[in-house]
């Protein structure tokens, strides 16, 4: 596994899965994107408080492998990474079945950063998430 900055476990819900009794695919975007947003706030901040901040992180890529499918009740774990390339924040998450350790999926997810309605060049990422996770302000 990656050297991972942030994870978190999870359940699958019922209502998650489709006729076939497996997560539908769309789901592990949901799932992702919950692990990215409770990164966040170990940073001491927020995705509303940010925007409210005039500062907007939005998704511009999204890249998903699907390796393994997930049922109804499952345990796994999101596990994220990241990376600055550029003006963009990459974030790298995987998804793993517990207690097994199986690896369901695997995202690559860019994200790009915009002040007042304005691109960025990505320098806000390093005050947001960089410094502060770097620097042990979890």
């Amino acid at each position: 596994m990656k050297d991972y900055a942030f994870e978190i476990e999870m359940k699958v819900r019922d209502y998650e899965c489709d006729l076939q009794g497996v997560v539908n695919n769309s789901n592990y975007q949901h799932y992702m994107e919950h692990a990215r947003h409770e990164f966040l706030e170990t940073t001491g901040t927020s995705f509303s408080a940010l925007h409210d901040q005039g500062i907007d992180v939005m998704v511009s890529r999204i890249d998903i492998s699907y390796k393994h499918s997930l049922r109804g009740s499952d345990r796994f774990v999101v596990q994220v990474a990241y990376q600055r390339e550029g003006i963009k924040l990459v974030f790298f998450e995987d998804i793993y079945k517990l207690p097994e350790n199986i690896l369901c999926a695997k995202g690559r997810i860019e994200a790009i950063c915009l002040q007042n309605g304005k691109l960025t060049r990505g320098e806000l990422f390093e005050t947001i998430f960089i410094n502060k996770v770097e620097k042990g302000q979890k």
